[in-house]
């Protein structure tokens, strides 16, 4: 390792100790963006993500389940904006609709190109195969900052028929060599082919193709407990260019907790000697999320063993190879799955907040999906 480079890490884990004597994480603000059964025409709100496009608006989006609470049916993606950081929203429209399938569509993640201000969304459709085949992966965007949106376009005569569901969260674009300007997308796939799988993008979107995996054990089989089974995940870049992915531990093997696997390549492989299981992260089996802002890595799920309640943040300073212990109880209550993101921008406001979405409930975690501005240093 030369010398600046050796230089650029010392500074960079200087700097991350001294935030994290003074991160002190509030909520500073907290509204609902959608109620389930308040429209007619939808009946549960799921499946929340979360991001800021390149002009600084704040998109939210969740799939609409239109008859039903369950993740096979009939859906809409809804969509709700935001220009001033969250203090408002625009009424929720629905980019996409899936007209009545029974097997319907499944979001989804969220991939912002930085270069050419590009909002992709790619989600599922018959991933479940129980009413239509073949499963196939699609992708919708925006050109326009999250007001129109494209027909949505069919990627499986890129990547295949395998059924393959993205996130649920963010995909990421590498900001660091390798790979830089790559679009990364990671997801699950079915029986069919399950395990965790990311697919790549080197031409903002235009072609797509199957880059790094981690397959179950055993492999196309169903599963029973306690089988390994890496599910729902959402990758993160860390500044030395690895792309560290948390991964929902479906079965939960070896624990109750959170598995983490880190791609060295950009996206194109995941060596199993780089899987660890995380204890720290007590996990109920859930899509959580995961974010790194300024080197802290932070996280939120529901900080339990065996049921979906307490939403939790949790922060790091060392790449996630420890938590501090000191966290923030965002919801003590039913929640669910959760997202989160951040302005990279030069204002001291970009600086101070995290964003975060997630299922919050008073019996159940699906009743609603909320958002909540928590300022980092509340004690400044």
């Amino acid at each position: 390792m030369n010398q600046a480079l050796l230089r650029i890490l010392l500074l960079t884990v200087l700097r991350a100790f001294a935030r994290n004597e003074t991160i002190n994480p509030a909520i500073a603000d907290e509204q609902l963006l959608w109620v389930g059964g308040e429209i007619g025409e939808v009946h549960t709100y799921r499946i929340p993500l979360l991001t800021f496009t390149t002009q600084g608006s704040l998109l939210a989006f969740a799939e609409a389940r239109k008859l039903s609470y369950k993740d096979i049916g009939a859906k809409f993606i809804a969509l709700r904006r935001s220009t001033d950081r969250g203090a408002t929203w625009s009424p929720t429209s629905f980019i996409v609709d899936d007209g009545s399938l029974e097997d319907g569509l499944n979001l989804g993640s969220v991939v912002v190109d930085e270069e050419t201000g590009a909002v992709i969304v790619i989600y599922s459709l018959c991933f479940h195969r129980y009413h239509c085949k073949p499963s196939n992966t699609m992708m919708v965007q925006s050109l326009d900052d999250g007001f129109t949106w494209s027909a949505p376009r069919n990627l499986n005569p890129q990547l295949g028929l395998m059924s393959f569901v993205p996130g649920p969260g963010f995909g990421i674009q590498k900001r660091h060599p390798p790979a830089v300007g790559r679009l990364v997308v990671c997801g699950h796939g079915s029986i069919a082919g399950d395990g965790l799988f990311c697919i790549l993008s080197d031409d903002h979107g235009n072609t797509w193709r199957y880059g790094a995996e981690l397959k179950s054990i055993p492999y196309k089989q169903h599963k029973n407990n306690l089988d390994f089974e890496p599910d729902e995940c959402q990758p993160v870049e860390l500044d030395d260019g690895s792309i560290v992915i948390n991964v929902r531990n479906n079965k939960n093997y070896h624990c109750r907790c959170r598995m983490v696997v880190r791609s060295l390549d950009g996206g194109e492989s995941l060596p199993v000697e780089e899987l660890v299981f995380d204890h720290t992260l007590e996990d109920p089996a859930v899509a959580a999320g995961a974010l790194e802002k300024e080197g802290v890595l932070y996280f939120t799920n529901p900080a339990s063993t065996n049921s979906r309640v307490n939403l939790t943040l949790r922060w790091s300073v060392n790449r996630g190879k420890s938590w501090v212990k000191d966290t923030l109880k965002i919801w003590a209550g039913p929640s669910g799955y959760s997202c989160m993101t951040s302005l990279k921008g030069n204002e001291t406001v970009d600086h101070k907040y995290i964003y975060v979405i997630y299922e919050k409930g008073q019996k159940d975690s699906i009743e609603s999906v909320s958002f909540v501005k928590i300022n980092l240093y509340s004690n400044q």
